[in-house]
């Protein structure tokens, strides 16, 4: 049976930055590591412009994993920030999962390294927990495409909604009318392409 269309709400929805860790990026195989990195960032641009409520959490970040990108820590200095000190599963983490019930907020979009374990496993807690969960694609990594279909696979036939930064963005924003300006800059910043096409419409207007 296929369920309603859920719209991404500003007003109802949280971001949740899982793991994006310097040893665990070094992992990621299935998209170009240059690729990878600008979609994280274009995903918490996005939490940003958009002023979303976001959470970072690590895994055992004295360990191999290594710590948090340093770029998320400067972009978000006052977002509650859980270094979890073993559990896997960041939703097993009671003060992760405290922050995310602070916000108020039942969507949640979920990006995170690896894909399959850092993201499925708190994705599919999420669901359980009565959360609709929306699951950043390009901005999740991990080993390979098999590790990856395979994780995709098992979060949409729980209910998760797959969807991209772009597709996030443009959902959230809902009209061009809303603000013109700062949705091209925040795509500017992000897709060289369409920063390209931009620039030959202002010329052609000129």
């Amino acid at each position: 049976m296929n369920k309603p269309y859920v719209r991404l709400d500003k007003n109802n929805a949280a971001v949740l930055l899982v793991d994006h860790q310097d040893g665990l990026l070094s992992l990621v195989r299935d998209i170009d590591p240059d690729k990878f990195k600008n979609n994280v960032l274009a995903l918490a641009d996005i939490a940003e412009y958009f002023k979303l409520p976001t959470i970072l959490t690590t895994s055992f970040e004295d360990g191999p994993n290594g710590p948090l990108v340093p770029e998320l820590k400067q972009k978000f200095p006052n977002a509650p920030y859980i270094a979890r000190p073993g559990q896997i599963n960041a939703w097993d983490n009671e003060d992760f999962v405290n922050a995310i019930k602070a916000t108020g907020k039942k969507q949640l979009i979920i990006a995170g390294v690896v894909t399959e374990v850092c993201v499925a496993f708190p994705a599919l807690s999420a669901i359980e927990a009565g959360y609709d969960v929306f699951v950043v694609t390009d901005a999740s990594g991990t080993f390979n495409q098999i590790t990856r279909d395979a994780a995709w696979n098992r979060m949409s036939q729980a209910g998760v909604q797959l969807m991209s930064w772009f597709a996030v963005a443009s959902e959230l924003h809902r009209d061009w009318r809303n603000d013109v300006e700062g949705l091209a800059t925040l795509l500017n910043n992000h897709i060289p392409d369409y920063r390209n096409r931009m620039s030959t419409f202002a010329a052609a207007s000129k």
